[in-house]
């Protein structure tokens, strides 16, 4: 087996909980429209789907693709850029596990479908350490995930071919992407799964139900 030169992350339920401010943006959207909040375990399995996945719920009688819903969705990524760092942290753990890559002379990067405008100040703010050695957003390369362009591209920024990293992800189409990059890929269950979503069900090589365990997958 090649030996494990970088692990990569989605961001957004993965590498960290951004949930609690992602859905204070959509309930005070929802306050500013007179409509009550919504209880944080109602939205937070639909972070992992951006800002559609929160209006499906958080505005459910709007159409996807009127004039009113895309309003209300920019003001809450307005409300949401505002706020970015207010309660999102690293993945209890992750921090541990980041200094262990580091220690261990392996490289870790972001590779997620948030868009770089609020991607680079949330990672910027949140100042990680050890660094990432690479952060591809979604308007990054040509095509989001599950195509496997943004994967492709953080090993070109990287410098380590496809089959010397493990991509960690909490949806489908993380896995998805991994697999079509030609990557050990592996289902982060302790992220933001949605009801009825089964996890096994995606084929990741292994799933791992907290940040901890993902270093049992690195080849030494």
């Amino acid at each position: 087996m090649t030996r494990t030169r970088c692990v990569l992350l989605d961001l957004d339920g993965t590498l960290i909980d951004t949930a609690p401010d992602l859905v204070f943006a959509a309930n005070q959207s929802r306050r500013e429209t007179g409509l009550p909040e919504l209880p944080l375990p109602d939205l937070r399995p639909l972070v992992s789907r951006g800002s559609h996945g929160l209006m499906r719920v958080a505005f459910e009688r709007l159409h996807r693709g009127s004039e009113e819903y895309e309003q209300r969705r920019l003001r809450l990524l307005e409300i949401y850029r505002e706020n970015l760092t207010s309660l999102s942290r690293l993945f209890p753990g992750m921090a541990e596990v980041l200094g262990t890559l580091g220690e261990r002379g392996v490289d870790w990067g972001v590779v997620t479908n948030k868009p770089a405008w609020l991607t680079r100040p949330l990672m910027d703010a949140l100042d990680i350490r050890p660094r990432p050695a690479c952060i591809v957003s979604g308007d990054s390369a040509v095509r989001s995930k599950p195509d496997p362009a943004p994967l492709l591209l953080a090993c070109e920024q990287t410098g380590h071919p496809p089959e010397a990293n493990i991509f960690v992800g909490d949806s489908a189409r993380d896995v998805q992407a991994g697999h079509a990059a030609g990557m050990i890929t592996l289902a982060a269950a302790y992220g933001y799964i949605e009801p009825g979503d089964h996890v096994a069900q995606w084929h990741a090589d292994a799933v791992i139900d907290h940040p901890a365990a993902l270093l049992d997958h690195i080849e030494a």
